[in-house]
């Protein structure tokens, strides 16, 4: 049976799906069209693979981790996490380094969450919207509209052009999206034999900082469009899972860590956003949440 592997569309959904294709073995790549919803709206993406997939359209869905809502339907189970890619984001653009660039730069994300963190390092930076795939991306930057931008390393990885990253962040300088550069897989719920070959694919490393990421994600309430980051990693049988949140000119926040058993993931990462929102992050986050709608 040659499985059929749900995706986005764009060049960057495509390209990792083959990925996944190529080690299952037996399977194609099918591309679906998500654009009936709001721009901003990451979980369309998420949607409209999954309503393929319960409608049988396809096999399995593939989905950029960090897309994936903390709460699912009930007809779909998450089977699969493979091997993770650097985690962490880049800079693109002229400097080497935060400290290099020039006051007053004009630097283009459309993340909250890179905003924030951005401008809790250097409040004096010009933080400009920055929307579209990674090739309008680079390309506004090359059309000189920036003097640098801020993309997943993964992304830029996994399109070959790693080569343009002048550097990345420290996880503990910006701390990244979670689920950052993992892929998560899903199959229809009871659907034994795609759910087989993605698990055959998983990692275990990747699904343990997945789980972590994803419980202390839901503990805080937190959704893609919130100024948050959390990362777990795993060194052996030790998994830290770092935390971040703030509002998003950066002028509060609260970071925090935690580590311990790695085969307790998710207490881990419920013990992380526990002490983040004792600390403070609530509060930060529901006035993030309020000035937003406001």
């Amino acid at each position: 049976m040659t499985l059929r592997l749900g995706a986005r569309a764009s060049a960057l959904a495509q390209a990792q799906t083959r990925t996944v294709a190529e080690a299952i073995g037996d399977a194609e790549v099918v591309a679906i069209r998500t654009a009936d919803a709001d721009v901003g709206d990451k979980a369309r993406f998420v949607r409209g693979i999954e309503l393929a997939l319960i409608a049988g359209e396809v096999e399995l869905a593939v989905h950029s981790a960090k897309d994936l809502p903390g709460e699912r339907p009930a007809e779909v189970s998450l089977v699969g996490v493979p091997p993770r890619e650097d985690p962490s984001d880049a800079f693109i653009g002229a400097a080497r380094s935060l400290a290099e660039l020039a006051e007053g730069a004009r630097i283009g994300t459309a993340s909250l969450r890179r905003r924030s963190q951005l401008l809790a390092l250097r409040p004096d930076l010009e933080i400009a919207e920055l929307r579209g795939n990674v090739d309008t991306r680079l390309g506004r930057l090359a059309d000189g509209a920036f003097d640098g931008i801020v993309l997943a390393t993964a992304g830029l990885v996994r399109l070959g052009r790693a080569d343009e990253i002048s550097f990345r962040f420290g996880l503990g300088e910006l701390t990244p999206a979670p689920g950052q550069g993992c892929l998560a897989i899903e199959a229809r719920a009871g659907d034994a034999e795609p759910a087989a070959a993605a698990a055959a694919i998983s990692d275990r490393a990747a699904l343990i900082e997945l789980t972590a990421e994803r419980a202390a994600t839901v503990a805080m309430a937190a959704s893609c469009d919130t100024p948050v980051g959390v990362c777990a990693r795993l060194d052996g049988e030790t998994l830290s899972v770092a935390g971040y949140a703030g509002l998003p000119d950066g002028g509060e926040w609260v970071r925090d860590e935690v580590e311990g058993d790695a085969e307790q993931p998710a207490a881990l990462g419920e013990a992380l956003a526990e002490r983040m929102l004792s600390a403070g992050a609530r509060e930060i986050l529901d006035r993030a949440a309020s000035e937003a709608t406001a």
